[in-house]
C-alpha cells in the first residue's frame, strides 16, 4: 500500500438501491411480413426493435393483406390505432426459402408504363427483355422499377432507353414471396444444431440479450389459435432466458371448424389446451370499417395503453376499456352478438371477449386462460399475474448486481430496505395493497449459507379487479316521517 500524508477519501456503496424499470407489456411479435418492401432483407428471424409505424415499415414494409403478411396487423393496431411502443418483431418470412419463380410472361405497355399484378416481387430478381430470347435490359438504364401502393411492380420506360415508343409489350421473369409456404413449424423455430442460430419463438431469448428490454407479452398474430403454436408460446412465457415471466395472448379459433359460437368456446379451450396461468385466451374478432383484427392484437396494445396510463406498473385491468372496433365477428365475418349474459359465460370460463354495452366498444374479461380450473388470485387475475410477473422481473434485474457479494449482514439489509422501501412506495400509489421482504432463519439453514444460498421471502398483494359491484335496495318505512314534517 502507498504511503498516505493528508487528507484522503474513500467511498462505500448507498445502502439502498433504486429498482431497475421494467417495460411490463412489451409485446414481442412473431409472424410474416412483406420483407421485399423493405429497405433490405436482412430482417428474417431477428428480433427487430421499433418506437414507430415509420421505423417498423422501413425494417420490414407493410401491406394490407394482412392475411398473408401478418406482422402488419399488429404493427397498424399498436401504433396508430394505440399510439403506444415499442414492439419486438420477428419476420419468419424468408426470400431464400418461401418464395416462387415465374418465368417469362408477357405484359403490356402502355405509354411507357407496365404494371406486374403481383405482390412480393423481389425487384434484385426481376429480369425485363424485349423478346424471350432477348437479352435483359438494364435496371435504371432502359426502365425503373418501383412498387406502387399496393406492392405491385410498376416498371417505367426511360427516354433514350432500349424501350422504344412502339414497344406493345415486355417480356418479365421474377421471384415473389409466397407466404402460403410458411408453417406453424416456421413459428414455432428451433435451434440449429451446426449453426447455433435461433429461429422463430426460440428468439424470445434474444431480445433481453440484444435490447436490455424484458419481454411482457408473447404473441403470435394469425397462428397463436393453432394449439401447437399457442402451446411453445405459453412454454416460452414461463422462462425467458430461464429468469423472466410473460404472458402469452391467444386466439380461440373462430372459424367453423374451430368455435365460430359463443356456446362453442369453452369446450374448444379445454379440448386445445388453453389453460395456463400464464396465457390470456381472446375470442372472436373484432372489426373497425372494413378491417378486421383478432382480439389479441387489440388487447395488447389495451394492455400496453393502460400500463403506459400507471408509469408501466401492470396492476390496472384492461378490462371494460374501449377497444378500436365498431363490432365482432367470427373467422368467416359473420357478425357476432353478445350480451352481458353471454360475454360474462366466457369471462367465466377464463375466456376475454368484447361488449358493447355502456361507453362503445370494450374488452371484457379479467381471468387468465387458468380459471376456472384454477382460482388462485395470483393465477386467476391477469392484472395479479401480470404483476407478479413484474416484480419478479423488476427483482431479478435489480439484484442482480449484488450476486457473488459477501454473504454478511450488510448484504442481507442492502436488500431487505431496498426492497422494502420499493414495495412501501407502490403501495403508497395503489399499485400494491401491500408489500414486504423478510430474511427469515428458518429459510436459511446453515448448510445452504454455507453453500451460498440465501433466501429472502417477498409478500405482497395487488388490488383485484373490483368484477362486481353489489348495492341492496331496502324500503325504508321511517321515511314515511317526511309526510309530517312541520
Amino acid at each position: 500500500m502507498a504511503y498516505k500524508h493528508g487528507v484522503s477519501i474513500s467511498e462505500n456503496p448507498t445502502s439502498v438501491i433504486s429498482p431497475v424499470r421494467v417495460s411490463a407489456g412489451l409485446p414481442v411479435v412473431f409472424g410474416t411480413a412483406p420483407v421485399n418492401l423493405a429497405e433490405t432483407q436482412e430482417f428474417v428471424n431477428k428480433p427487430i426493435l421499433a418506437y414507430t409505424y415509420p421505423e417498423a415499415v422501413k425494417a420490414l414494409g407493410y401491406s394490407a393483406d394482412w392475411k398473408n403478411y401478418t406482422l402488419c396487423e399488429f404493427m397498424k393496431s399498436h401504433f396508430q390505432l394505440f399510439n403506444v411502443a415499442p414492439i419486438v418483431f420477428v419476420n419468419v418470412l424468408d426470400p431464400k426459402k418461401h418464395k416462387k419463380e415465374v418465368p417469362d410472361s408477357d405484359i403490356a405497355l402502355i405509354k411507357g408504363v407496365a404494371r406486374i399484378e403481383q405482390d412480393g416481387i423481389l425487384l434484385d430478381q426481376l429480369t425485363v427483355k424485349l423478346t424471350a430470347a432477348g437479352e435483359p435490359l438494364q435496371k435504371n438504364v432502359d426502365y425503373i422499377a418501383a412498387f406502387d401502393g399496393k406492392g405491385n411492380v410498376i416498371i417505367t420506360a426511360i427516354q433514350g432507353g432500349a424501350i422504344s415508343d412502339t414497344v406493345p409489350s415486355l417480356v418479365v421473369s421474377y421471384t415473389h414471396l409466397d407466404p402460403n409456404m410458411v408453417t406453424k413449424m416456421d413459428i414455432i423455430g428451433g435451434v440449429d444444431v451446426t449453426t447455433g442460430k435461433y429461429t422463430g419463438l426460440e428468439l424470445i431469448n434474444r431480445v433481453f440479450p440484444m435490447y436490455r428490454l424484458v419481454p411482457g407479452q408473447i404473441l403470435a398474430t394469425g397462428w397463436s389459435h393453432d394449439p401447437m403454436v399457442a402451446a411453445i408460446m405459453k412454454a416460452k412465457s414461463g422462462s425467458i432466458n430461464g429468469l423472466f415471466k410473460a404472458v402469452s395472448v391467444t386466439d380461440v379459433d373462430s372459424s367453423e371448424t374451430g368455435a365460430d359460437r359463443y356456446s362453442e368456446v369453452p369446450a374448444w379451450k379445454n379440448d386445445k389446451n388453453y389453460t395456463d396461468p400464464l396465457q390470456i385466451v381472446c375470442w372472436p374478432k373484432v372489426k373497425l370499417g372494413d378491417e378486421i383484427y383478432h382480439l389479441s392484437t387489440q388487447t395488447a396494445g389495451l394492455i400496453c395503453k393502460v400500463d403506459a396510463k400507471n408509469d408501466d406498473i401492470p396492476f390496472e385491468s384492461p378490462s371494460n376499456k374501449n377497444l378500436q372496433a365498431v363490432g365482432l365477428v367470427n373467422d368467416a365475418g359473420e357478425e357476432v352478438e353478445l350480451g352481458p349474459e353471454q360475454a360474462n359465460y366466457l369471462n367465466g370460463q377464463g375466456i376475454v371477449t368484447a361488449l358493447n354495452w355502456i361507453g362503445g366498444w370494450k374488452l371484457w374479461g379479467n381471468r387468465t386462460a387458468a380459471y376456472p380450473g384454477i382460482t388462485d388470485v395470483k393465477d386467476a387475475f391477469i392484472p395479479v399475474r401480470r404483476t407478479f410477473n413484474w416484480v419478479a422481473n423488476t427483482i431479478i434485474l435489480t439484484y442482480w448486481q449484488n450476486v457473488d457479494n459477501p454473504t454478511n449482514r450488510r448484504l442481507i439489509e442492502t436488500v431487505v430496505d431496498s426492497m422494502n422501501i420499493w414495495l412501501n412506495g407502490l403501495s403508497a400509489r395503489g399499485a400494491l395493497l401491500g408489500g414486504r421482504i423478510e430474511f427469515r432463519s428458518d429459510d436459511n439453514p446453515t448448510t445452504d449459507l454455507l453453500d451460498g444460498i440465501i433466501r429472502f421471502r417477498v409478500f405482497l398483494a395487488s388490488p383485484t379487479p373490483g368484477e362486481v359491484l353489489e348495492f341492496q335496495l331496502e324500503y325504508d318505512v321511517s321515511y314515511f316521517s317526511t309526510l309530517f314534517a312541520a
